[in-house]
């Protein structure tokens, strides 16, 4: 996937105003917080705003957009007129949103970040609203159609996730998506959230086949992967040699209405070999490991075109 033209365009405008060396400084900080798993932690200033758009908002939008894929595939008939992104950072996940959604007229993006609110601004759809402020505390949340907590609730203590999810569900007419690192405390943020929102009464719709809590066995961590093609600036500031990344993400889709679930989820990358395909699926209460040889023609088809993530229907 690649960032639209217009996003990169004011990115790499945004990075024009520092020297390329404060800049590679910036990410590196950026990149040390994301190994502590601590992304968003302290204030940053505006080369650390620019640094995070370059580097950051490129694949947070690709997860984002695939998360909200798999919404729209759950619920083919889906279509949220607004959405409000909880830290919305400089708007990666309401533009993702919009570009999933076309159907979406009004946006609200809460940030905390002043820097990071000023560069939303130059590049988020007109309609967008934005507010300065930490979503921990003020007022109830608005009501949208579509609610977004991505990257957010990792950052935050066991009472304060428990009380934003709870106020991001009841902001939600529609449906709420989480997403956290792909990573195992991203995965046990996940199921955290999945928890509470369980216990809320919410329709849990993906990407998990089952409506109760996950069953994935112990050591393991369900995850997925959107690539992103990198720019010229993302590979410079990264030091990167390859012209695409792969943003690893876990997440959570709950509704208001019930709809079908798949059958069994991709955990893993197929393994191919000639004539074998070996595929890791969920079914919800376990993970399987499944082998299907050339001579089964159909589901060996089918496997052919299995990618990870995806939804498994040949049981």
């Amino acid at each position: 996937m690649h960032l639209p033209p217009e996003v990169s365009r004011a990115v790499q405008e945004e990075a024009n105003r520092f020297p390329l060396s404060e800049l590679v400084r910036a990410a590196e900080a950026i990149s040390e917080r994301y190994r502590r798993e601590h992304p968003r932690t302290g204030h940053l200033s505006p080369v650390q705003c620019a640094a995070w758009a370059a580097v950051r908002m490129p694949a947070t939008w690709a997860a984002t957009r695939a998360v909200l894929a798999e919404l729209r595939i759950r619920d083919a008939d889906v279509e949220p007129r607004s959405v409000l992104d909880l830290g919305a950072g400089p708007g990666g996940g309401v533009r993702a949103a919009c570009d999933v959604f076309p159907s979406i007229e009004e946006a609200t993006a809460l940030e905390r970040e002043a820097g990071m609110i000023a560069l939303g601004e130059t590049f988020s759809e007109p309609f967008t609203r934005w507010e300065q402020r930490d979503i921990r505390t003020g007022p109830p949340f608005p009501e949208r159609d579509l609610v977004l907590l991505a990257w957010v609730a990792g950052e935050l203590d066991t009472a304060e996730r428990d009380v934003v999810i709870e106020r991001a569900w009841k902001a939600a007419s529609f449906a709420l998506a989480v997403i956290e690192p792909g990573t195992p405390q991203g995965f046990q943020t996940i199921r955290a959230v999945r928890h509470r929102l369980i216990e809320l009464g919410a329709n849990l719709i993906a990407p998990c086949p089952s409506a109760n809590d996950c069953g994935a066995p112990e050591r393991e961590w369900c995850h997925f992967a959107a690539r992103v093609e990198r720019s010229a600036l993302h590979r410079r500031l990264k030091g990167g040699e390859l012209s695409y990344e792969d943003e690893k993400f876990s997440y959570l889709i709950a509704s208001r209405r019930p709809v079908d679930r798949a059958e069994a989820r991709i955990v893993r990358h197929p393994r191919h070999q000639p004539g074998l395909i070996r595929l890791e699926i969920c079914t919800g209460n376990e993970w399987r490991s499944m082998e299907i040889r050339k001579r089964d023609k159909d589901r060996f088809r089918l496997a052919r075109k299995a990618q990870w993530g995806g939804e498994w229907k040949a049981l």
